[in-house]
């Protein structure tokens, strides 16, 4: 295990603030803590930056912005492309850094958050030229068209839970159609974002495009929502933080679009294939230790399967390795952070005193090495629709189970929320498939699978869950501006006044 921790090379854990193409120190000189969330060891002190760090990145990507969105669109996505190649080339380093910041198992940042993030690149770094325009028709005499300019300069605010995944969700069409970027990683999970840019540098982004900032949301981030500098706000993170994201926005009325919260009803059905629906309901909520927006973390079950379903579903829970992120045959790592460990162990309690039943887990694992760190084991509750943790995201490998009779019940169960990211149903009915796709308040619906992604599939949700879209061709709308055009090339065509 020591072997695998040492391959990380000290001098590829880039620790400082990242501005106009250079690593510089804050300007005050501040840093922060990164912790090991496996013992809760200390991983380096990364620059912390503030308002002036802030302006100085703001500055940088304002004075590149020009070059950048009048370079050739094939340029600029031939080196999207190049960094997609250069990070694949550092794999198993990003692989490994990622584990060690964030926890998550190596089996799933090499499976899942190193793949989709390659995917992700490639795939805006080929839309780049494709971004086009529409001819509109109108009088005779009169050729009017609508072209896509680049917002400007973007602030983004990405969490802590897949750092290195979501940084290319933003980036990628962000830079595709010609904006510049701020961007604020978690101060809790930076690392390899850091190490990100420094391949940028390597494969020829001019200075200034992207500027890293990692710093505290109430400081950094709330002067990146403010300033007058910045044209639109892209941001995934909590509802709370959203709101108030939204209401420092209107200084300038810059654009935002909001990922947020999520409590997404996994509903199976009588008819279901059990084996499947078994298999992916615990991907749904256990995969990354439920630190997903998107988790199935309200289990509805018919209840002539629910006996059967829990059974075998509570055995495969117990089942899961939990152990070091490092070690190949970990299925289940820590939680980020102690603070959020704190959290997630808050609803226990809360559990009790509501009087929900814990059919397992609810607890730190029984095991001195794991006790060092912000482990808890997979945990499933019964819960009524009323209850705190049927209505709230939890953020943890912890799912509510709810039982229904029928359709109309199942529905109003999935409903019963006013979150609405992602969801999935499992049954072998098309007819039932399509009417649940279209009943479920949600962006996005899932059927017999789960937290599927793909960056052509747009992601986002309604509600609680906020507006706008990561990924698909719908997201390169918010990053972009229409600008109409209309040309007289009639010269036969007096204007209205003339003499």
């Amino acid at each position: 295990m020591l072997d695998k921790v040492r391959t990380i090379q000290p001098q590829n854990i880039r620790n400082q603030l990242f501005i106009n193409g250079e690593f510089v120190d804050a300007e005050d000189g501040s840093t922060i803590d990164v912790l090991n969330p496996h013992d809760g060891s200390r991983i380096t002190a990364i620059a912390e930056a503030k308002p002036a760090d802030v302006d100085k990145a703001v500055t940088a990507a304002r004075a590149a912005f020009d070059g950048w969105s009048n370079m050739f669109s094939s340029e600029r996505g031939r080196l999207i492309m190049k960094l997609a190649d250069k990070l694949e080339q550092h794999f198993d380093e990003f692989t490994e850094l990622e584990s060690l910041d964030t926890g998550h198992p190596l089996r799933d940042t090499r499976r899942l958050d190193l793949p989709r993030t390659l995917l992700n690149l490639r795939y805006f770094g080929g839309i780049a030229d494709k971004i086009d325009g529409r001819e509109v028709p109108v009088e005779p005499g009169f050729l009017s068209i609508v072209k896509r300019r680049p917002v400007g300069v973007v602030g983004q605010i990405v969490p802590w839970n897949f750092p290195i995944m979501f940084c290319s969700w933003k980036l990628g069409p962000a830079l595709a159609a010609g904006n510049t970027v701020v961007m604020k990683p978690s101060e809790i999970t930076p690392l390899s974002t850091l190490r990100l840019v420094d391949l940028m540098n390597e494969v020829g982004f001019p200075p200034g495009v992207v500027n890293i900032v990692p710093g505290y949301g109430h400081i950094a981030g709330q002067h990146i929502a403010e300033h007058p500098g910045i044209d639109k706000i892209a941001f995934t993170g909590s509802t709370a933080t959203g709101r108030k994201i939204v209401q420092a926005s209107a200084g300038n009325l810059k654009r935002v679009s909001l990922e947020m919260g999520g409590k997404g009803p996994n509903i199976v059905f009588e008819d279901a294939t059990l084996p499947a629906a078994i298999g992916g309901s615990a991907f749904a909520i256990f995969h990354n230790q439920g630190q997903a927006c998107i988790a199935g973390s309200r289990l509805l079950l018919h209840e002539a399967i629910a006996d059967e379903f829990l059974e075998k579903f509570i055995g495969l829970a117990k089942s899961i390795k939990i152990g070091n992120p490092l070690d190949d045959e970990t299925e289940m790592g820590p939680l980020t952070s102690k603070m959020h460990l704190d959290r997630v162990l808050n609803y226990m309690d809360v559990c009790k005193k509501e009087g929900n039943h814990i059919l397992t887990g609810g607890k730190q694992p029984d095991n001195d090495e794991l006790g060092k760190g912000f482990y808890i084991e997979p945990t499933v509750v019964e819960a009524r629709p009323g209850d705190t943790v049927f209505q709230q995201e939890v953020f943890g490998p912890f799912v509510s189970v709810t039982r229904f009779r029928n359709d109309a019940e199942a529905l109003e169960l999935a409903n019963a929320t006013d979150y609405g990211l992602g969801s999935g149903l499992w049954t072998n009915n098309l007819q039932r498939a399509h009417r649940f796709s279209d009943g479920i308040k949600a962006g996005m619906v899932w059927v017999n699978c789960y937290k599927r992604v793909h960056p052509g599939s747009p992601f986002g949700g309604v509600g609680e869950s906020g507006y706008g879209r990561d990924m698909g061709i719908e997201c390169l709308q918010e990053y972009t501006s229409p600008k109409a055009v209309w040309i007289n090339y009639d010269a036969k065509i007096p204007p209205f006044y003339s003499r």
